[in-house]
């Protein structure tokens, strides 16, 4: 038997995940000087982690040689803490959010199940369910990037499992607010996976309905606001039952001591978060206010730009052999080819992208 034949034929369906190219990746194309680099393309915390973070995972190191907690009980309360969620309602992932995605993918879906994307939005979630069998039912996004309640409504059907709800979405940085959500949630007893990665930067979020409804479902994660990307680390706020038939299926010890330690200290550093916060508002506006091109507005670390008559291939190589790392969202289901995402970054860094993009 050919080793390719040992795949899942579902596998064969999935586009790869693109992620935002390193610095690494621009120094060797274009023989730049790493320091003159800045990346922008991944939604980073430009400030870094918190120094207390940093701090506990220097401690914790001396611990390494034990296994943590398995249900990562430490952090798992800290965030109840934080998100005043009761702590029977939250679960601990890793990698990031993306083991949440994959645990519950893997906990519901069976082949020919299917999920509802509205697009273009995150691509790991149709990754995730069709490497378990999903087939992804595709609701396009309003011109505004808002969700039309009534088409995801219509792509419902008795095999649908998952609806997925970025908010804020990413790329366009925009909420889906409270009351399309509960609609959606009332009208299925499909799960409705709701995203909020990007949360810190937001003026809302819906983790307070987690409690009330037995099919909504709160994803997050520390790699944004709280700048712990290399750690990756994400939780859920799922309601109690799921959370017991999730815990069946999650993978042991998924989130390291050492993630723990950081994802704690991080949650105590109220004043290095709102930092975060605050950089990002005050970038935004600047950067709409100077971007010669289309902007939208976000509620997110980001923001999304529209070069149109330009392709956002050839804008983001011109601004990479500049040193400036940002996003081309064609790769994105439904963005079409004029979309670029970048991420808010420091006042130097985000004068370096208003200058780039006027030179174009």
């Amino acid at each position: 038997m050919p080793r390719y034949e040992l795949i899942k034929e579902e596998i064969a369906s999935i586009a790869k995940y693109v992620p935002g190219k390193s610095i690494d990746d621009i120094v060797k194309a274009y023989g730049l000087d790493p320091a003159s680099v800045i990346k922008l393309g991944s939604n980073e915390n430009p400030l870094g982690p918190s120094p207390k973070a940093v701090e506990a995972l220097i401690k914790d190191a001396q611990g390494i040689s034990i296994y943590p907690s398995a249900d990562a009980r430490e952090l798992v309360e800290a965030i109840s803490e934080y998100t005043g969620i009761p702590a029977d309602h939250i679960v601990a992932s890793g990698p990031g959010m993306d083991g949440l995605l994959d645990g519950l993918t893997r906990l519901v879906i069976s082949r020919g199940d299917e999920v509802i994307l509205t697009t273009p939005t995150f691509s790991y979630y149709e990754i995730s369910a069709r490497a378990n069998g999903a087939v992804p039912a595709y609701v396009q996004r309003e011109e505004d990037f808002s969700v039309d309640v009534e088409k995801v409504l219509d792509a419902i059907t008795p095999r649908t499992k998952i609806i997925f709800l970025c908010s804020p979405n990413n790329p366009s940085g925009n909420v889906v607010p409270e009351e399309d959500i509960l609609r959606i949630a009332e009208a299925t007893e499909a799960l409705v996976f709701v995203d909020e990665a990007y949360v810190e930067f937001s003026d809302k979020n819906i983790a307070h309905l987690v409690p009330k409804y037995d099919n909504i479902i709160v994803g997050r994660t520390f790699s944004k606001a709280f700048g712990l990307a290399g750690m990756r680390i994400g939780y859920g706020m799922l309601p109690i039952w799921l959370k017991e038939e999730y815990m069946k299926i999650a993978t042991p010890f998924n989130v390291s001591s050492a993630a723990v330690a950081a994802g704690v200290a991080a949650l105590s550093d109220t004043e290095h978060l709102n930092k975060s916060i605050e950089l990002a508002r005050t970038g935004k506006k600047y950067l709409q206010d100077n971007i010669p091109f289309k902007v939208y507005d976000t509620q997110a670390n980001f923001i999304l730009v529209d070069v149109a008559p330009h392709k956002a291939r050839d804008v983001t190589t011109e601004l990479l052999k500049k040193g400036i790392i940002v996003r081309d969202c064609t790769s994105f289901a439904n963005a079409g080819d004029s979309l670029i995402r970048i991420t808010i970054g420091t006042e130097e860094q985000n004068k370096k992208v208003v200058e780039g993009f006027t030179s174009i």
